[in-house]
């Protein structure tokens, strides 16, 4: 872990301690049993970060933390659940931000607002990839290469995502529509058989989670042209951003933890103090690493601040791509 980032946690966490006001000796929650909800199955990234999670908080937030998987409609099923629950702090929400910062303008109708959830502390970020694979020529080397054999072979260019309408696919198409470029996009149920079918030669590119590819990565099958966020990963630090290489696009996704949006202030407050060392704790910052993400950790008004620039962000993106997820 860098100096930079060692000192912005510890800054990030004494932070959310003096807003509490109080040690975490002096927050005892007597709870019996607090629920982590998670809006998609067993097995996947965002199931596996909360049970990490959940594991560290058992007694001490509660006695016992479970975590909970409310599957279905893209992570819309939990954000309902948590919405609807009491906000005593006993429910909390783990989620990516696509559910809360794209879905409100790709879906016409939404069983929820960002309003309805209360933000708590973002726990990681994660930068998508630009990757292709053997469909694409050794020669292709960057995003000038790939988008130059992309407009010589219109046939085979295609990209694969997680899904339609997730950020990988919008910031795909975001990156055809700067370029003057045509791409064809074959979405997913998931990375996952993206990523076979990448492997396999039956799509040219697809853009996804960093992690995903860090395992094909090092036996030379697949190759990372870009990467999407601000500055490059630590995962991939020779894979150059797409702004570095002429695209004006930046973006990353961040999972957070949030609780009902009626949840008062010191309720928030408190379930931070929590959080704040068990996303600063190595075990968890290079389990997270392992998985192509870069763990930390926040204060509420820290994550509404987020949330609302990336919802400012997704609102002009979506409308210039012109995207529905109803459609």
């Amino acid at each position: 872990m860098s100096n930079r980032r060692q000192f912005t946690q510890t800054v990030l966490g004494a932070a959310a301690f003096s807003a509490v006001g109080l040690p975490l000796t002096a927050l005892a929650q007597n709870r019996d049993v607090a629920r982590i909800l998670v809006g998609f199955p067993p097995g996947g990234t965002t199931d596996a970060l909360a049970r990490l999670v959940a594991e560290r908080l058992r007694g001490s937030y509660a006695s016992n933390v479970i975590v909970e998987n409310r599957a279905g409609a893209g992570g819309q099923l939990a954000i309902t659940a948590v919405k609807d629950a009491a906000p005593d702090g006993n429910t909390l929400l783990m989620t990516p931000s696509s559910m809360l910062s794209i879905y409100p303008f790709t879906y016409a109708r939404l069983p929820y607002t960002i309003n309805d959830v209360a933000p708590v502390s973002v726990a990681c970020f994660m930068s998508h990839a630009f990757g292709v694979g053997p469909a694409v020529p050794d020669s292709v080397k960057n995003m000038k290469d790939f988008l130059a054999w992309a407009k010589a072979n219109p046939s085979r260019a295609n990209y694969g995502s997680p899904g339609a309408g997730s950020m990988p696919h919008l910031a795909a198409a975001l990156v055809a529509r700067k370029t003057g470029t045509e791409l064809t996009h074959v979405p997913y149920r998931g990375s996952a058989p993206g990523i076979q079918d990448l492997l396999g030669g039956q799509v040219s590119a697809m853009c996804s989670p960093v992690g995903d590819y860090l395992q094909h990565i090092q036996t030379g099958r697949l190759r990372v042209l870009a990467t999407t966020g601000p500055q490059r990963t630590p995962f991939t630090p020779g894979v150059a951003t797409l702004r570095e290489q002429g695209i004006d696009l930046s973006m990353r996704e961040w999972f957070g933890f949030f609780l009902p949006g009626t949840a008062s202030e010191d309720v928030r407050r408190r379930a931070a103090a929590y959080l704040q060392p068990v996303l600063n704790d190595p075990g968890v910052v290079e389990n997270l690493g392992q998985r192509g993400m870069e763990a930390q950790s926040s204060t509420p008004d820290q994550l509404a601040a987020w949330l609302k620039a990336d919802a400012d962000l997704w609102r002009g993106i979506v409308k210039e791509i012109g995207f529905s997820a109803d459609s």
